[in-house]
């Protein structure tokens, strides 16, 4: 089980107030350059307590990045989704049918992200950044690539080929691990798309859109996707391969190329998942 920190919680382990200028120096000590294409997951308590907070983690980045460099996140709504599978809380059966009926249209610039913490959530609204069109599992973008790695995100894509997460990997990109784990690195998703492992199954997805003629449901076939074996195939990548590691703040950090891990990952689900 997971404790949440609260602020007091994060001041009390913090020796000194971490800065824009600190952050800084953290990403170029991990080698983040001008021109990178990184996609970011963080959590923003194990970075310790920030001056500014989220923004100042999202501005730090983007200063080093330059216009040239390229910057995601995921920013998923989870909320907007089949309630059938929801499991964080749980919903009761009665429930679905008024939850695929009323549950409002996703919208890039109103629809909040769910359970992802704060920096992507302050990072979608950020000046010039650009949010994908799926109704669940959108990405937002900023810099050189962002038209590129968000443009015709539709429901038949999800994780797979032509999502955002194969943009990143045809653009040779890092994946940047801030305070978390592989069982949040979504990269892995595309690979799940992209391997023959035993027993792959797909399902039925839905979501609330606006269409022409206003909000609708819609549903689609989609890969059920899993990441509770994520840890394992992290750590036995690690075990093979050589990645960027260092802090950010007081947070362990990973720099990892996207495609070595991708294409580590479609040939390990193959032996290791499903059998």
């Amino acid at each position: 089980m997971t404790i949440k920190k609260t602020e007091r919680d994060v001041v009390d382990y913090t020796d000194s107030p971490i800065t824009i200028g600190g952050l800084k120096h953290d990403f170029e000590q991990l080698k983040i350059t001008s021109g990178s294409v990184i996609i970011m997951h963080s959590s923003l308590s194990k970075i310790g307590w920030v001056v500014g907070g989220a923004i100042a983690v999202i501005k730090a980045m983007v200063d080093i990045l330059t216009p040239e460099g390229t910057l995601i996140m995921p920013t998923f709504s989870g909320d907007n989704s089949e309630p059938s599978y929801w499991q964080n809380p749980p919903v009761p059966q009665k429930w679905w049918e008024i939850v695929r009926k009323n549950m409002p249209a996703y919208h890039p610039d109103i629809t909040p992200t769910r359970g992802l913490g704060i920096i992507p959530e302050v990072f979608r609204k950020w000046p010039k950044v650009i949010r994908s069109g799926h109704p669940s599992l959108s990405f937002s973008a900023w810099g050189k690539y962002a038209k590129y790695i968000t443009k015709n995100h539709d429901v038949g894509v999800d994780l797979g080929e032509d999502s955002p997460l194969s943009r990143i990997y045809s653009l040779n990109g890092k994946i940047l691990l801030i305070g978390v784990t592989h069982e949040n690195n979504t990269s892995l998703h595309l690979a799940e798309y992209r391997s023959d492992f035993p027993n792959k199954e797909y399902r039925l997805a839905g979501a609330a859109i606006q269409g022409k003629q206003g909000r609708k449901w819609i549903e689609w076939e989609e890969l059920n996707i899993k990441s509770d074996d994520f840890e394992k195939l992290g750590t036995d990548f690690e075990e093979k391969y050589n990645i960027q590691m260092g802090k950010v703040g007081l947070a362990d950090t990973r720099v990892i190329l996207q495609r070595e891990i991708v294409d580590f990952a479609e040939e390990w689900l193959k032996k290791n998942r499903g059998n």
